[in-house]
């Protein structure tokens, strides 16, 4: 019987998502099976079952596993001592980087969300609520410090996230940008939109 081929410092579990990601990116969670699964990692679907629960249970590992992620930058973020400018900062460079180590997982936590079962598509939109209310707290404590320009805080953060979010076009072309280059005219464009 085959085995899961896995890269070095790479778990089976590891590789089983990395490639369900990219699966569930090009084809899309509905219409991708798990016998394409297994036929990417060389395996039968059956063998698959070993490690797997379910299609569904990848999914949301995939999507938990990047919002876990974001809340645990987003926590360093709040507890720094720096001004919101530089926050924000941060936080814009982080989503880049994000996107373009883990193209595959955001893209697929940034669309596929919507097939998660109903229980774990309620907590992943809380935990999506709870970022984007943290995010607007950051950008209001800077229009009160007067580092940014007095306008609607949540329209600013769905403004900065779905910037972000369309380098996912960049990334699938296979530009030569590279990520610092990415992060230095995004931020440049971004904050100076919305800094004194």
């Amino acid at each position: 019987m085959a085995k899961i081929k896995i890269q070095l410092n790479e778990t089976k579990k590891d590789s089983i998502l990395k490639n369900a990601a990219m699966l569930f990116r090009s084809k899309g969670f509905k219409a991708t099976s798990v016998r394409e699964l297994a036929d990417t990692l060389g395996v039968e679907a059956p063998s698959l079952y070993n490690h797997i629960g379910s299609k569904a249970e990848l999914l949301q590992e995939i999507c938990f596993d990047i919002a876990a992620d974001y809340s645990t930058f987003m926590q360093t973020i709040i507890s720094s001592p720096e001004n919101a400018d530089k926050k924000t900062k941060k936080l814009i460079e982080f989503h880049i980087q994000k996107l373009f180590i883990d193209f595959d997982k955001v893209y697929v936590a940034d669309y596929e969300w919507k097939q998660l079962p109903k229980k774990q598509l309620g907590e992943f939109l809380i935990q999506r609520k709870i970022y984007e209310n943290n995010f607007v707290e950051i950008i209001e404590e800077g229009i009160k410090k007067k580092l940014f320009k007095k306008l609607q805080p949540r329209i600013t953060v769905l403004t900065i996230l779905s910037a972000v979010r369309g380098l996912e076009f960049l990334k699938s072309k296979k530009n030569n940008f590279t990520v610092e280059v990415l992060q230095q005219n995004m931020v440049n464009h971004l904050l100076n939109g919305i800094t004194n």
